[in-house]
């Protein structure tokens, strides 16, 4: 499966026949000619779990190179879908359809990196938060995410790891203001206003209970034309407001990563409609 996504072969015909055209590199790689047969019961059935290790392995990589680098770990969290309908594909995607059908993937991206560090599969109806709440924490790190992970309890896990976070207020959100903070005169045009704040309601909507009672930061950042200002929400008590909108317009670039793989990954077609292939 390597050697047709490096090769861009497109049928399980054409792996085999490219991949046996080549039989004095097979020694190399400790390997024979292949059937078709084969491939096509190995996507039916072969454990998927050797192929997300070896990808755990080579984002681990890029942790700990941010680790040994001393900087401050951004992380932005997101997902995207890949679409998969049609014969084969309907079988075990109709079941789970949303607004989409197919496969959702949940990406953790380093933006300093430039890299995914963390990466999930779910079916299209899983809801981002049921990920989100899976994730290791890392202390001192600061998570940025979108309304997709609006879940206070898991904030408050956030919170208590000692991450902090960056995301939005919902437009019906209850709050109760605390202090207003002074914004610097260079950023007036952008931040509309800095509050110290705290929820005003512990049983929101009749549900579970919010348990984060910590103060949070209120943060309202112009947009330009007739767009309503941004309601940010974070835990991040010290750094200036402008920063903080600077760390929430950096989400835009997980969107872009999820662009590029899209535009750039050589699977044109599937080489099995099964779920596990």
């Amino acid at each position: 499966m390597v050697y047709a996504q490096l090769a861009g072969v497109s049928s399980l015909r054409a792996l085999e026949t490219s991949f046996n055209s080549h039989p004095h590199q097979h020694y190399h790689l400790g390997t024979g000619p292949i059937r078709r047969s084969t491939l096509a019961d190995a996507n039916e059935r072969r454990n998927t779990e050797v192929f997300a290790q070896v990808a755990h392995y080579l984002m681990a990589g890029v942790c700990r190179q941010l680790r040994r680098d001393g900087k401050e770990l951004l992380y932005l969290l997101d997902s995207t879908t890949i679409t998969l309908k049609g014969p084969g594909f309907d079988e075990w995607t109709l079941s789970n359809r949303t607004r989409s059908q197919g496969l959702k993937v949940h990406v953790l991206y380093a933006e300093q990196a430039a890299a995914p560090v963390h990466c999930s599969f779910s079916a299209a109806n899983v809801n981002d938060i049921d990920e989100g709440r899976t994730l290791g924490i890392e202390p001192q790190a600061t998570y940025v995410f979108d309304k997709g992970y609006y879940d206070f309890n898991w904030w408050a896990s956030l919170d208590a790891q000692k991450a902090r976070f960056v995301t939005r207020f919902k437009s019906n959100v209850r709050l109760k203001v605390l202090a207003q903070r002074e914004v610097p005169q260079q950023d007036r045009e952008t931040i509309l206003r800095d509050e110290e704040v705290n929820f005003s309601n512990r049983n929101p909507g009749g549900r579970r209970r919010n348990h984060y009672t910590q103060p949070l930061r209120r943060i309202l950042v112009n947009r330009p034309g007739d767009e309503p200002p941004l309601s940010l929400a974070t835990n991040d008590l010290s750094s200036p407001a402008a920063e903080i909108a600077e760390r929430y317009r950096d989400r835009w670039r997980i969107e872009l990563f999820f662009k590029w793989i899209k535009q750039h990954l050589k699977v044109r077609r599937f080489l099995g409609r099964s779920e596990n292939a």
